[in-house]
């Protein structure tokens, strides 16, 4: 007797639906999909019980005809697809011709549809799979589907269903995915009858997202205009440094309007904020990317979340030049607005001085020099000059001879990004010392113009709170700079810059280290070999998937190079371009900017912080520490003004 037989057709419906319908939202997205493949302008979402007792959609597509209603709960039977040449270039959401019917066979069922010529519709009762009745319907034109006591006849499947709250919630989730991507469709939904979004059509994008993430977040949005990298044009919205979440729910991406998830588009996304963002935080992205639809393959996941890329690294070098670019470029504090940075200068003026001369003169601000500074309890360093209007306030200063300064921040003529030189770095932090010398050298070398553009804003310091934060009075508020992040990102810059233009200094070892690779890592050392060496890694075979290593960056300060070492293997697994390998290092140029950096005790005099001040703009990223954490905070005015009681709030 044969083992093998061809099961019902109302069992491998089932089967089916385990894989497309796990669980309400899937039914919410599944039906939502063909809402939007219809042409809907407007669908309403209805839910009891987070959609296990019920969903309901409504909308005013296109609707069917009773041929075409008795068709669509075949398997298998679309009008999405014709060929199998359309399958390799799908422009809709829906191609497959499962959900339908995979959907009726696991719920109590009905279908309610009339197109917009016709005089009568059609409606269709289906329970468990079983077809119950078909009668005329005199609704309105478009589509109704309703999906009663999920899972009602597949118990196993039903107990695996989270609580009520839990449902509701990953269904609002993909309600909310898709009105994201289509601000021209109104949407609506409901919970047990009470309403939860209403969200009009708009041609506004940012109008949509503010929507449903509200007037704040969305005020800190930074917008990625269009741009078109090797066939892949990204777009959207983005959040700014120090805005971040601790996981990726707020990481939203699209492709040709379908939201998807994908490793290359979070390794482009983790490459573009590489510095902005601490460890172990996401960044918050509405990032929409268009390609041709040859280009990848959809039809990879039951659910169709994920998307394989014919050419990953192009979509991955795509994302993080434009996130990159749009970070680099971007002209607000991390709470607020900051005034706009100067714009790009000419290709003439690459050796000209970051601030103009007439500029100079309204930022520094005014120190009587027949007053003495004021000084705090410790005699080898200088406290911040105030201005006399605030010497009232504190007690009378005891006279100090002059000392040389803490740190000399200076813009010489012929650089952009200035020499910074601590005491602390040259007397405490004497590991850096080889890589000060590199930067000299590349000192005399200009960058590019983007990070030649930004003039600071007018700031008016008025104090230093805990020797720390230093207070700003700006025209929007109030703005706290970390005199150490602020270093620490103007002393990253730089010792990357070195980096990039010459290499780094190495120290040898006493004893070769050797790491015994697999294959696969054995090809990407082969390919990186010069860029590894350009790192201070001199690398070399030393037999079959074995590598000898001569030398490591002389700032690496680390007990386990073997370690370290698989960690750069690590991440030349993961990156896009060959431009990326300079990337490898910066954990550790990262810790040795933290430690040639000015400290949290470390008093500076106003026009060393002005110069810091200036110094911190004229960076590409301005606005956070290599770590990722804020340079730079604001509280505007307004603000100031509720927490006073001076504006209501609102």
């Amino acid at each position: 007797m044969a083992k093998i037989r061809i099961l019902p057709d109302a069992l491998a419906s089932q089967v089916a639906a385990g894989e497309v319908v796990e669980r309400p939202a899937a039914l919410v997205r599944e039906l939502v999909e063909n809402s939007l493949d219809a042409g809907a302008r407007h669908i309403e979402v209805h839910a009891q019980r987070g959609g296990i007792a019920m969903i309901r959609i409504v909308d005013d597509g296109s609707g069917m005809d009773r041929e075409d209603a008795m068709l669509c709960l075949e398997r298998h039977a679309t009008s999405k697809i014709r060929t199998k040449e359309d399958l390799g270039a799908i422009h809709t959401f829906g191609f497959r011709g499962e959900a339908l019917p995979s959907i009726a066979s696991v719920s109590r069922f009905r279908l309610a549809t009339r197109e917009k010529e016709a005089l009568v519709g059609t409606e269709i009762e289906v329970n468990g799979g079983k077809l119950m009745g078909v009668k005329d319907h005199g609704g309105a034109p478009g589509t109704v589907i309703e999906a009663r006591s999920l899972f009602f006849n597949v118990p196993a499947r039903r107990k695996f269903l989270r609580t009520e709250n839990t449902e509701f919630a990953h269904v609002e989730q993909q309600l909310r995915l898709h009105a994201i991507a289509n601000p021209q469709v109104a949407f609506t939904l409901t919970h047990n009858g009470e309403l939860v979004l209403h969200l009009p059509a708009t041609r506004d994008m940012l109008e949509r997202i503010r929507g449903l993430v509200g007037d704040e977040l969305a005020s800190r949005l930074l917008k990625v205009d269009a741009t078109t990298i090797h066939g892949v044009t990204v777009s959207g919205y983005i959040g700014g440094p120090g805005m971040s979440r601790s996981n990726r729910q707020m990481q939203t991406t699209y492709l040709n309007g379908r939201p998807i998830e994908s490793a290359s588009i979070s390794y482009g996304l983790r490459e573009g904020y590489h510095t902005a963002l601490m460890k172990g935080q996401y960044p918050v992205t509405f990032l929409f990317i268009q390609m041709d639809a040859q280009a990848f393959d959809v039809n990879v996941h039951p659910a169709k979340k994920e998307v394989r890329f014919h050419d990953g690294n192009s979509v991955r070098d795509a994302i993080s030049r434009c996130v990159s670019h749009t970070l680099e470029n971007a002209a607000k504090l991390p709470t607020g607005h900051a005034p706009a940075r100067s714009p790009l200068p000419s290709p003439t003026a690459a050796r000209t001085p970051v601030v103009p001369s007439s500029r100079q003169e309204q930022f520094v601000m005014p120190v009587d020099a027949s007053t003495a500074p004021l000084r705090n309890v410790e005699p080898t360093r200088p406290q911040p000059v105030v201005a006399p209007a605030a010497r009232d306030s504190w007690s009378a200063p005891q006279a100090t001879p002059e000392r040389k300064p803490v740190e000399k921040i200076v813009v010489p003529e012929r650089t952009v990004m200035p020499e910074a030189e601590t005491e602390d770095a040259k007397e405490g932090d004497g590991e850096a010392a080889e890589t000060e010398a590199a930067v000299e050298t590349a000192s005399s070398t200009s960058v590019s113009s983007s990070s030649a553009a930004a003039a600071p804003p007018e700031f008016r310091i008025i104090g230093v709170l805990q020797k720390l934060y230093v207070l700003m009075e700006s025209k929007e508020g109030l703005v706290m700079m970390d005199q150490h992040a602020a270093h620490e990102r103007v002393n990253f810059e730089k010792f990357r810059r070195a980096l990039e233009s010459g290499g780094v200094p190495c120290q040898r070892l006493l004893m070769p280290i050797t790491l015994q690779t697999t294959p696969r890592d054995a090809d990407l050392l082969k390919q990186n070999l010069p860029s590894l060496n350009r790192l201070g890694i001199e690398i070399e075979p030393f037999g079959p998937n074995i590598f000898k290593v001569e030398t490591l960056p002389s700032f690496l300060k680390t007990d386990d190079p073997a370690a370290w070492l698989d960690q750069v293997i690590e991440e030349l697994s993961s990156l896009s371009s060959k431009s990326s390998t300079l990337r490898l290092s910066e954990d550790a140029i990262a810790t040795t900017a933290c430690r040639a950096s000015v400290k949290s005790n470390d008093v500076l005099s106003i026009p060393e912080l002005q110069a810091l001040l200036k110094d911190l703009f004229a960076c590409e990223m301005p606005y956070c520490c290599p770590h990722g954490r804020p340079t730079l905070v604001q509280i505007s005015t307004s603000e100031l003004e509720r927490k006073f009681g001076r504006r209501a709030p609102g």
